[in-house]
């Protein structure tokens, strides 16, 4: 298998390559994307398929327990098909699933294509990044993981403004239907560029079906679990039962695992302290990245009543900011220890994360321009050089299997995020209101004017207020508190960031490009 993938690498960094890589990353791009735009568009596909409101949220978890279940899967599928054949048969099951999913006529027929989708679309994540050190030597691999950082990253900033813009101009298929023609177009290129290895059928006899079964029942009932968690409590018994199922399921996965010789999954991947570490930063990354992109069309959409394609303008700040720092990120990651620059990533990124904890209800694009400016500037270097430590000193045959780990890791960190975010706005909006309720009585004027109460109602205020004054004063006390729920959540993400920096030290220098 070393022998394979080490051959993969030409000698030369030809155009042909980097055509076959593009191809890769535009695969990438799209399984992301389609996240986004599918989530700001939920409402209309709802309506034009009749889905009862509570089984909504099922296009997509079911997309995303496939995916979480296929990404660490793309080690053991890469030995079997090589990256090449992987890849091609991925997006285009994921090409299939699209056409699939804009032809749905019920809401069992689009679940049933979005888990294929999901599944297809795990696999080029992981698959992308193992490129990165396959095909490129070092002198190339800082611009090759830049390219694919900047697209993994970028995808969730411009999907709500794509997903808004085509669902009002358009309709909720094409949410879909964009996939077609450059999935179609990636899958020729990656066929004819990409280097040609032999398949290796004899994968198929080791693998261990029942760690493949137990692999999948712990990461879906944790995705179930950290769905229903923050709405049905996390002390349910539903919620308790999935949690008790996954640690048992993932525990003898682990014990399983470990003692084979060729396990479906290469965990020995975390013995090694650089991965080790690398890997906690892009768990840290996926609560800090995911967290803040979905934090701020939360706020938008039911704070400030904004529609996607207002959301979705307000939100490009944060990706255009990441396009300008991408050449310096890639200069300095050649130059400067990939320690140093993911603390000064986690730092900065943790800086941008806390300034939101400060929003009032009239909080607007004005107001979050230099947060998303000092996020969209710190994500490159959360992505980069934790990507080259966690990856870049492998040897190639390791890579694949690390590869899927270290992008699972982000998914997971993304997960628990935000079912971390959804408990705090659950369970703080009402006591924050009740708090806010205390002080408008007392007459306090500052809680009066954050709240936006007209200040002759409030001051010089005590006692209860009369029925016609709480009518008034109600809807922007409950606006306050979700607010100020939201300020929470911004400000444990922002901790929580930070706290990534404990680990750096424990890293080894790499190897200097």
């Amino acid at each position: 298998m070393s022998e394979r993938l080490q051959s993969a690498r030409p000698d030369e960094t030809s155009a042909i390559v980097w055509l076959g890589f593009m191809a890769m990353c535009v695969g990438m791009f799209m399984a992301i994307l389609d996240v986004q735009v599918v989530a700001t568009s939920l409402p209309t596909i709802q309506s034009a398929l009749g889905i009862d409101p509570d089984q909504m949220s099922w296009i997509q978890t079911a997309y995303l327990i496939a995916e979480v279940v296929a990404i660490p899967l793309t080690g053991f599928l890469t030995r079997l098909l090589t990256m090449r054949w992987l890849f091609v048969i991925a997006i285009s099951l994921f090409v299939a699933a699209s056409a699939g999913c804009a032809a749905s006529g019920s809401f069992g027929e689009l679940v049933a294509w979005r888990v294929l989708q999901g599944f297809s679309g795990g696999t080029l994540i992981p698959s992308v990044f193992s490129a990165v050190f396959i095909l490129f030597r070092n002198e190339r691999q800082a611009l090759a993981t830049t390219i694919a950082g900047v697209l993994a990253v970028l995808a969730p900033t411009v999907g709500p403004i794509v997903g808004g813009w085509l669902t009002q101009t358009y309709s909720w298929h094409w949410l879909f239907l964009i996939n077609i023609i450059p999935g179609i177009v990636s899958a020729i290129l990656a066929a004819r560029s990409l280097p040609r290895q032999a398949t290796d059928p004899s994968e198929l006899r080791h693998l261990d079906g029942l760690s493949l079964l137990l692999m999948a029942t712990a990461l879906t009932t944790l995705e179930l679990s950290l769905k229903e968690a923050p709405t049905s409590g996390w002390t349910s018994a539903y919620v308790l039962s999935l949690l008790t199922v996954c640690l048992a399921s993932g525990g003898v996965f682990v014990w399983r695992t470990l003692r084979r010789d060729r396990p479906i999954v290469d965990l020995g991947n975390f013995g090694d302290r650089n991965f080790l570490v690398g890997s906690v930063l892009s768990f840290v990354l996926g609560i800090g990245l995911f967290g803040s992109v979905y934090l701020m069309p939360v706020f938008l959409a039911f704070i400030r009543g904004h529609d996607a394609l207002e959301i979705g303008m307000t939100m490009l700040v944060t990706g255009i900011a990441q396009l300008v720092t991408a050449p310096i990120a890639v200069a300095l990651e050649k130059r400067m220890d990939a320690r140093l620059l993911s603390a000064a990533g986690f730092a900065l990124f943790a800086i941008g994360v806390g300034m939101s904890a400060f929003q009032d209800p009239r909080t607007d694009y004005d107001a979050m321009f230099w947060p998303q400016v000092v996020r969209g500037v710190a994500i490159m270097f959360c992505l980069l050089p934790p990507t080259r430590l966690a990856l870049g000193t492998l040897p190639p045959d390791r890579i694949p299997d690390a590869s899927g780990l270290f992008n699972l890791m982000r998914n997971l960190g993304g997960a628990i995020g935000i079912a971390l975010i959804d408990t705090i706005i659950y369970t703080r909006s009402e006591p924050l209101g009740q708090a806010l309720w205390t002080r408008l009585q007392a007459g306090d004027i500052e809680a009066g004017a954050f709240v936006g109460a007209p200040p002759q109602t409030i001051s010089a205020h005590s006692g209860s207020f009369d029925a016609d004054t709480m009518a008034l004063l109600d809807p922007l006390v409950q606006t306050a508190a979700s607010v100020q729920a939201i300020n929470e959540a911004w400000m444990i993400v922002a901790i929580l960031t930070g706290c990534a920096l404990l680990s750096v030290p424990f890293a080894r220098r790499p190897a200097s490009t």
